[in-house]
């Protein structure tokens, strides 16, 4: 019979990966806190398995899901001495959600569940304070509206079974679907229910709800960074849409807590030996933790970490860990802005949440923004406070800039895992109908600024500069070579690069194609010998062609119209009938990689249920390799005969042939990884020419079902 529940201090012995598949990520960390080598406090909970939410997602209601989730809460009640329903004292829950993969805010969460007429008047006779119980009916009410999409009914259990079933439902969300795609997580995994006791940060002075950082995200800085509310409940910090207060501040006010939360992420920073994102709740001058998982952090702050953890001979981190942990970042080391004018006066200063130099147009839209870039402009997405529905224009953003929030909003969190300039709480900042107000000046949208996400700053107008790789990025391609770690792909040389001479215009589609790319990423996909083709890039920006955004290449306008040209002269050159019936041919190709791609990523180790593929099993994945190469040798086969048809599509053979040899060798970051030319970055791009050769766009291939 299938268990589709378990207590967060009793989770099952299953290896790491297996365990985060089944009651993701979230509770796995729940419970390693509550574990033998920790006992952190953490309120008391259980978790709904992903298994349980791919059943639901088929079409049912898991049988005996309710018997479970009834036994799971009376222990829960149990444990903290008081029962849900109960309208004397009663038991109120948060129901979270809990992916596989971290999905920061992506899915839906409903706090203060179990509040009724009945209970809230016992919740107030409880705690004495009237005024506390009506804050936290008004919080439930608009949030289980928000969320389930109708008024809560008065029974605690209706409003759980209605909860749990629109956490699984947000699952298939638009955001979260675009989220996955950005980040690559298979549609397959579900997400796991986190149910806990809830814990109150909206108790007084002596409560507060916060999120910090064992070290400074966005530089790496030592020392524990993030923001706190008082008298506040968790939402209320990562929304943005409120004024937090530095971590600090809890030292001045709750001194003993704060103590507790710097012991607890010490703790937590050397058991991961990583950098830790931390969610916690103080009731009435009591630590909770809520959560912790390896936090996200910008390129230039994960290699700064790891200088700084393997230098500390206190540190459970090895100069080897560290140079292998930042090994793809090294590739194309994060960079600092140098030979800035001094006479810039910036408009105003926010915070830096994630570095880097991005200018662009004033995007005030997610939608107007992922449509703008999607044309191929570049774009600043500037908001008065993100949320997940904004990330399908945040993922196409070159910059980001908001006017509220700390450097744990939802918009530093999501740019600084994406690598994307943000500048976040610019309090000078205040949006108008089709205007922003930035400082003392006025600016239309589509109007260009500049931001640096390093210093916080925002400008008016394009900012020059030059930019060079970090020091601590240097310093560990030193020890990468001292200690014979491999950094980068191979070079590309040999016939397939000398095959024809790389072309100012060939630059140009690739990029046109790419959207943006170092000079090593560009060089790799042209398969050409990377000073040739930076000494392009050069001349292309001295043509005013070409342009660099933190650190990468993009097309100006001036480019893009050229880009626009070349599209038209190849679409010309095949003609839009036989570019279309090879991207019909392409379709049937498309989905088995697809299905490749998948299996790679997941596998059934018991019965039909997927699970995340470790790669442990050395068998399996070669049988997935055997069928990718099947899939590339028909490719190949394809594709050899158009491949002359049009100067665009050439060498994505030899692009397909080296990856799935790279990966058959042993290097499994050449069948799905974006950060090398992977076998399924290189069939990406194929695709998107085929879409633009026949005169189609990507949506309308999406809309029609063959993308």
């Amino acid at each position: 019979m299938t268990r589709w529940t378990f207590p967060l201090d009793g989770l099952p012995d299953l290896p790491e990966p297996e365990l985060r598949a089944l009651v993701g990520g979230k509770a796995a960390n729940l419970g390693l806190m509550l574990g033998p080598e920790l006992r952190l406090p953490v309120p008391s909970g259980f978790v709904i398995t992903t298994e349980a939410c791919r059943a639901f997602l088929a079409g049912h209601w898991p049988a005996g899901l309710d018997d479970e989730i009834h036994e799971r809460m009376a222990r829960v009640g149990s444990a903290v001495g008081r029962q849900f329903g109960d309208p004397a004292d009663p038991l109120l829950v948060s129901v979270r959600s809990g992916a596989p993969v971290s999905m920061p805010g992506m899915m839906d969460t409903i706090l203060d569940l179990g509040l009724t007429e009945a209970t809230t008047t016992g919740l107030a006779r409880a705690t004495a304070d009237e005024a506390f119980a009506d804050d936290c009916r008004r919080r439930f009410e608009e949030l289980f509206r928000d969320v389930v999409g109708s008024d809560p009914p008065e029974d605690p259990w209706a409003q759980l079974r209605l909860a749990v079933e629109a956490v699984f439902r947000s699952w298939n969300s638009d955001r979260a679907v675009a989220y996955r795609r950005r980040e690559a997580i298979p549609d397959e995994l579900g997400t796991a229910v986190t149910i806990q006791a809830m814990v109150f940060g909206n108790r007084g002075a002596d409560s507060a709800t916060g999120v910090v950082f064992t070290r400074n995200p966005a530089t790496g800085e030592r020392g524990l960074y993030g923001d706190v509310l008082f008298d506040a409940q968790g939402e209320d910090v990562v929304a943005g849409n409120h004024a937090t207060e530095p971590i600090a501040a809890l030292d001045a006010r709750l001194p003993g807590a704060a103590a507790d939360l710097r012991s607890a992420a010490d703790r937590l920073e050397r058991h991961a030996a990583d950098l830790c994102d931390i969610e916690f709740t103080i009731e009435r001058g009591r630590l909770w933790l809520l959560q912790t998982r390896v936090g996200k952090r910008s390129q230039q702050a994960a290699v700064r970490i790891a200088v700084d953890m393997a230098d500390d001979p206190a540190f459970p981190l090895s100069r080897r860990d560290a140079v292998e942990r930042v090994a793809q970042i090294l590739e194309d080391p994060p960079k600092t802005t140098t030979g800035r004018t001094g006479y810039l006066v910036p408009l105003t200063t926010g915070l830096g949440a994630s570095p880097g130099l991005a200018s662009g147009e004033i995007a005030t839209d997610p939608s107007v923004a992922a449509s703008a870039a999607e044309a191929g402009r570049t774009v600043i997405l500037v908001r008065s406070e993100t949320s997940p529905d904004d990330v399908h224009g945040m993922a196409r953003a070159a910059g980001i800039l908001t006017a509220r929030g700390g450097l744990a909003s939802h918009a530093a969190v999501v740019a600084r895992g994406w690598g994307i300039p943000a500048v976040v709480g610019a309090s000078r900042l205040e949006l108008g109908d089709g205007s922003v107000r930035i400082g003392d000046r006025t600016f239309d949208v589509g109007a260009v600024i500049s931001i640096d996400g390093s210093t916080g700053e925002v400008f008016a107008g394009r900012v020059p500069g030059a930019t060079e790789p970090v020091a601590e990025a240097r310093t560990l391609l030193v020890w990468a070579a001292e200690l014979g770690v491999p950094i980068g792909a191979a070079d590309v040389t040999g016939a397939a690069a000398a095959s024809r001479a790389t072309t100012l215009d060939d630059v140009i589609r690739r990029l046109g194609t790419k959207g943006f790319g170092t000079a090593a990423t560009l060089a790799d996909s042209l398969l050409a010998p990377a000073d040739e083709v930076g000494r392009l890039l050069d001349q292309l920006m001295v043509d005013g062609l070409v342009d660099t955004v933190a650190g990468a290449y993009r097309l100006t306008e001036a480019g893009k119209e050229r880009a626009s040209e070349l599209l038209a002269t190849d679409r010309d050159a095949w003609g839009l009938e036989a570019a279309g019936e090879a991207l019909d041919a392409f379709v049937e190709l498309d989905r088995r990689v697809k299905d490749a791609v998948t299996a790679w990523q997941l596998r059934s180790t018991r019965g039909d249920e997927p699970e995340i593929n470790d790669h442990s099993d050395a068998a399996y994945d070669a049988s997935v390799l055997d069928s990718l190469a099947g899939i590339g040798a028909d490719a190949d086969a394809w594709l050899a005969p158009i491949e002359s048809a049009s100067r665009r599509l050439t060498g994505y053979r030899a692009r397909l042939t080296r990856s799935l040899e790279l990966a058959r060798a042993g290097d499994q970051r050449y069948v799905a990884s974006p950060r090398v030319d992977s076998f399924h970055g290189v069939w990406f791009e194929l695709h998107e020419d085929l879409i633009q050769l026949a005169g189609r766009t990507r949506s309308e291939e999406v809309d029609a079902g063959r993308a």
